[in-house]
């Protein structure tokens, strides 16, 4: 009798305690579940498991672990939030499933990502023809983004930011068939002459967005 009740205490404790970690780590963690996020979550699982099971052993031996693995999340995601070299390494970056309307299938093929999956997705965005999308792109979270084609005779745009924490994303730049140095120009021209301290910047129809680090 003795040990359930040391069970149902552990079992408690152990929902508390996981619960904590969660609320700690961020809504983020809750709502997107990237490669590290996952590996954290089934540790954390595995250890409460453990941990109920062998009620005889020490609880520190349990706390001490998911303390230091929640350390680590917290860590990694502030380092993700610095740096978005560091952010892509752990996280990868969006890809392009289609483009202009066109299926890019080596990028499926690099992701190991196949037809059914992009109808399913598709699906579950209420879209039965391929032919209505001009584009998807295939998040870190595995989520599929839709950028329906546009009634109007302009195509469909989608932005790209192009200045990140004071950073120039000369990747986007690159897709835009833009440079530094235009980008220097037109934000110069706009009063704009700290580019280090511009938190979000995109360029869409001919029109900037930019917002200053608070």
């Amino acid at each position: 009798m003795e040990n359930f009740f040391i069970i149902i205490l552990r079992t408690i404790l152990l929902y508390a305690v996981i619960l904590f970690i969660f609320r700690i780590m961020g809504k983020r963690e809750i709502g997107e579940l990237s490669v590290l996020d996952l590996v954290v979550f089934i540790m954390l699982g595995e250890m409460a498991v453990i941990a109920i099971e062998q009620h005889k052993d020490p609880i520190l031996h349990t706390l001490v672990p998911m303390a230091v693995l929640m350390l680590i999340q917290m860590f990694m995601a502030f380092l993700s939030l610095k740096s978005r070299k560091f952010r892509k390494i752990i996280d990868g970056k969006p890809s392009l499933i289609i483009k202009n309307g066109k299926i890019d299938e080596n990028i499926m093929k690099k992701l190991r990502y196949n037809f059914d999956d992009l109808l399913m997705q598709l699906r579950t965005k209420d879209i039965t023809n391929i032919a209505d999308v001009e584009f998807a792109i295939l998040e870190t979270s595995g989520e599929l983004s839709i950028i329906k084609k546009s009634n109007k005779k302009k195509p469909a745009t989608y932005t790209l930011p192009i200045i990140l924490n004071g950073k120039i994303q000369q990747d986007h730049l690159d897709q835009m068939q833009k440079d530094e140095a235009w980008l220097t120009k037109e934000l110069n021209d706009r009063g704009h002459t700290q580019i280090d301290k511009i938190s979000f910047c995109s360029f869409q129809d001919g029109k900037f967005f930019i917002d200053y680090i608070d």
